[in-house]
């Protein structure tokens, strides 16, 4: 059996080919669901007039363009040779939420739309914060173990969803119940500053985790869950 990169924690070739494989499952879930979650969210944003969830709802298709630049990239002999592409991809998605959603935002705090209630768009943002740690922790604990930078940071797109659709859901729930129009503009705010923000470290990432097969002869260092990558234990951190 040969092995790929050096260390305690070296990969099999027949772990690398699980690893990628459920990469490629992984990406797929998170497609199949952040579609039906971006129709959902831009026609109930569109409908009540909400700039929180016409951002959420681009937020999925981001999702999606992130999810797709990952399956591109595990659907070759060698993964690792298209990780930059799929990371700029990443990165330019993220810079075009952040600018579609704050011109929607400014517009709605000055005026130009005033959003209404809407019950869709709260158990949206209640089940949406229920799935998406669950695709993020696996596709995160996988993409450490391949040293996969990408991986690693589709997961952490995955991740954002949760605090968006908490986010959107406070300003959802405030306009709602006691009226404050500005609190939906505001949640959209949020959301492209985050995105903004992650954006800048998707575009940063491919110098952080090298691949794995990159690295044969270097010494790895194990993240805080047991992966690796081949950056120091910050990069692997879950919170980065």
């Amino acid at each position: 059996m040969t092995s790929v990169g050096s260390g305690p924690r070296s990969l099999t070739t027949a772990r690398r080919a699980v690893l990628e494989r459920r990469v490629r499952w992984i990406v797929t879930a998170t497609i199949a669901y952040n579609v039906v979650e971006a129709v959902v969210a831009l026609t109930a944003g569109r409908l009540a007039s909400s700039a929180a969830l016409v951002g959420f709802g681009l937020d999925s298709v981001v999702e999606v363009l992130s999810a797709a630049a990952v399956a591109w990239q595990f659907a070759a002999p060698d993964p690792h040779r298209r990780e930059r592409v799929a990371l700029r991809v990443i990165a330019f998605s993220f810079f075009g939420l952040a600018a579609f959603v704050t011109v929607d935002a400014v517009r709605t705090l000055l005026g130009a739309a005033e959003p209404d209630h809407s019950t869709v768009g709260i158990v949206l943002a209640a089940v949406s914060l229920a799935v998406m740690p669950l695709l993020s922790w696996f596709e995160r604990r996988t993409g450490r173990e391949l040293g996969s930078a990408s991986a690693v940071s589709d997961s952490k797109q995955t991740l954002i969803c949760t605090y968006l659709s908490a986010v959107l859901l406070v300003g959802l729930v405030l306009n709602s119940t006691l009226g404050w129009t500005w609190a939906d503009p505001l949640a959209a705010l949020v959301i492209a500053a985050v995105a903004v923000r992650e954006g800048l470290e998707a575009w940063r990432g491919d110098a952080c985790c090298t691949p794995v097969a990159a690295m044969i002869g270097a010494e790895m260092s194990e993240g805080p869950d047991g992966g690796t990558c081949g950056c120091g234990d910050d990069c692997c951190s879950a919170d980065r």
